[in-house]
């Protein structure tokens, strides 16, 4: 359970129209996994089914399990493993990507993912925080085991803003994992959040990038300090991606939908704009391995950064390698949103 709660250690957001910059609502996933490299691919509509896109493991060329996306009709969904819901003793476990795949094949609304999961057979397989979107701009998490779920609406959130790492709050008291990661989330929204204009950047450009720890009370970036231990941080070093998807203002086409990506470790990479029809190449698998080829890249300046191999020198992380990646992503970053909000322009007219 320890080595499981350290490598799905997701930190996650949900962001309505009223609380974001843009009027749009916002879903955000800075993914946690045993799995280093990822990828976004487009599965087509068929079988009366939706065509949607979404972030998969390396390696899964039967596009099987999604781990966040966004369908053809407005719907978005993503996850975060809660260790405190229920006992984990089910023989089958480990189904939440496959559920994230029949929702966006399937679902154009919150209710359809409702009715989707009051049918699923059961147990389901899942334990997990999965956040939604939909085009109406309705929001939600709903807190699922392998029987039931209950839903906490984004229409109810103070402020408009909901956050989930990996306990759930109808589960277990002091149960699960995440409680300082979930601090840092917020104390780093608190400034976005009293202005009201949360945009997509302040995910995979700052809160992804940040190493601010609630508990000492400040961002250790800021020393002078090379060295530091991984723990509690919201980039980790099993942080495989750092992904924001992008609503539309009620009445706006679906396929308006941005799911900024950020792919590979986030303080050593970029962020690029993918929509329902139009995926950077660069983001897609490629090669025998079904390999993202810019994830590639990511992974390897992420072990310039986690550069000691022995003993425990896997849990260090070398700030100077971090500072003068994250300079030269940033800027990379500021001019792709550029590029993707002239682009979604573009498409609207």
């Amino acid at each position: 359970m320890c080595a499981a709660s350290y490598s799905f250690a997701c930190t996650s957001a949900i962001i309505s129209a009223k609380a974001s910059k843009t009027g749009r609502p916002l879903l955000w996933k800075n993914r946690d996994t045993g799995t280093e490299h990822n990828f976004v691919e487009k599965v087509d509509a068929k079988n009366g089914n939706y065509a949607y896109v979404a972030l998969y493991n390396g390696g899964d060329s039967s596009l099987r399990d999604a781990w966040l996306g966004m369908n053809e009709v407005g719907f978005a969904i993503m996850n975060t493993a809660s260790y405190n819901l229920a006992p984990d003793t089910a023989k089958l476990k480990d189904q939440e990507g496959y559920v994230m795949s029949l929702a966006l094949q399937k679902c154009r609304t919150l209710a359809d993912f409702e009715n989707l999961l009051d049918t699923l057979s059961k147990p389901m397989g899942v334990q997990a925080n999965f956040g939604l979107i939909d085009a109406s701009g309705d929001g939600a998490y709903y807190e699922t085991d392998d029987y039931t779920y209950k839903k906490f609406s984004l229409g109810e959130a103070e402020n408009g803003v909901l956050v989930r790492t990996n306990y759930s709050y109808t589960g277990e008291k002091d149960g699960g994992y995440g409680y300082i990661r979930e601090d840092n989330a917020w104390h780093l929204l608190d400034p976005y959040i009293k202005n009201k204009n949360i945009e997509a950047s302040i995910f995979t450009d700052l809160i992804s990038r940040s190493f601010y720890h609630s508990l000492k009370g400040r961002d250790v970036s800021n020393d002078c300090d090379r060295w530091i231990i991984d723990q509690d941080y919201i980039p980790r070093r099993t942080t495989s991606a750092s992904v924001v998807i992008e609503g539309i203002i009620p009445g706006e086409a679906p396929s308006l939908y941005i799911m900024w990506t950020e792919i590979g470790y986030p303080p050593c990479s970029y962020t690029l704009p993918v929509m329902i029809d139009s995926v950077p190449q660069e983001l897609r698998p490629q090669g025998k391995f079904w390999r993202s080829p810019l994830c590639d890249e990511i992974v390897g300046r992420k072990h310039q950064v986690f550069s000691i191999k022995r003993g425990s020198g896997k849990y260090y992380i070398d700030m100077d390698v971090v500072r003068r990646y994250t300079t030269k992503g940033r800027q990379q970053s500021l001019e792709n949103y550029k590029k993707g909000y002239k682009m979604r322009e573009e498409k609207a007219k």
